[in-house]
């Protein structure tokens, strides 16, 4: 590592004491920076037991939407001779304080984890769990399916957060829950955050392209087919197609690797995309009279689309 040294007047190789936290100059030995702060993870272990190798010895960070924050303690069972006798004991009293978050908590972790399967940011994961906390507020939630709940509660945060998920996508994480109850569970979560603000639930407009780099990546297209694609998919929201925006980015796709060399199969298209094929065959018979306008002329000349086979 190199840094700029005020003696040397030039950029130098320095070393960094670690026990000292100082960096120092390697040519003139001048203490450049001292006493900092090691950011790296530190491993060592603190636990009173041998057997014990878990290295962690802080908690979780605060939760601002728990009672508590998410800073609670939790008296776990102790090892040795009086285990027994102090578990029984420490755990009646903990049990009779029990947590009013817990239901919160277990809501917040299986949002965490559908949230990880999809690949998701941290920004979406957090508002998913606002939408909840939302309607939990209201005690409202009762006798509904809690995993098409918290899949809507999801899906909602994708679109507000303009990265949205297909319903298909969401339901193949939301543990069982069909793609039914999903949709019946987002239009009661969003008629309750009407209710509670007074106005329309701002959800965001889903647009193909939002779909197509992920359906592309999926089909492992080269950059210059998915720029292509992506170009098309802009010019065809200039014409009045009336498809969901998943279905014109599939017939998009099928139509952009039709015209390249690594042409794809259309059940491939179908099980990338999640869109049946029927469908995708029905959108490419809508886009097919604008074909000439929507495909770059970089990419396709007049010749190679009038080869492409007729609806």
């Amino acid at each position: 590592m190199d840094a700029f040294c005020s003696d040397c007047k030039k950029n130098t190789e320095v070393v960094f004491d670690h026990s000292a936290g100082d960096t120092v100059c390697s040519e003139c030995g001048l203490v450049l920076e001292s006493h900092s702060i090691d950011e790296t993870s530190e491993w060592r272990t603190f636990a009173n037991e041998s057997g014990d190798n878990d290295p962690v010895r802080v908690g979780g960070p605060s939760n601002p939407l728990l009672t508590d924050g998410g800073l609670s303690t939790v008296i776990a069972k102790p090892n040795g001779a009086s285990g027994d006798f102090l578990s029984s004991s420490l755990g009646r009293w903990q049990n009779r304080g029990s947590n009013p978050d817990r239901s919160l908590i277990l809501a917040f972790k299986t949002i965490a984890t559908m949230s990880d399967r999809l690949g998701l940011v941290a920004t979406i994961k957090d508002r998913a769990n606002e939408i909840y906390k939302k309607v939990e507020d209201q005690k409202s939630t009762r006798g509904r399916n809690q995993d098409a709940l918290l899949a809507a509660c999801l899906y909602i945060a994708c679109r507000q957060e303009d990265k949205p998920r297909t319903v298909k996508e969401i339901c193949s994480v939301a543990n069982g829950a069909s793609k039914k109850e999903i949709g019946r569970a987002k239009e009661y979560i969003v008629k309750q955050l009407e209710a509670e603000k007074g106005q329309s639930v701002e959800m965001g407009t889903i647009h193909a392209g939002d779909f197509m780099r992920r359906f592309c990546s999926n089909l492992g297209m080269t950059n210059q087919v998915v720029k292509a694609a992506q170009e098309a998919v802009q010019k065809s929201e200039e014409f009045d197609i009336r498809r969901s925006p998943v279905s014109i980015a599939a017939a998009v796709i099928y139509i952009i690797t039709q015209l390249s060399e690594e042409k794809k199969l259309l059940r491939d298209i179908s099980i990338a995309t999640g869109v049946a094929e029927g469908t995708i065959r029905n959108s490419y018979k809508d886009l097919y009279p604008h074909i000439s306008k929507i495909i770059p002329s970089w990419y396709a000349k007049e010749e190679d689309l009038r080869n492409l086979c007729s609806p």
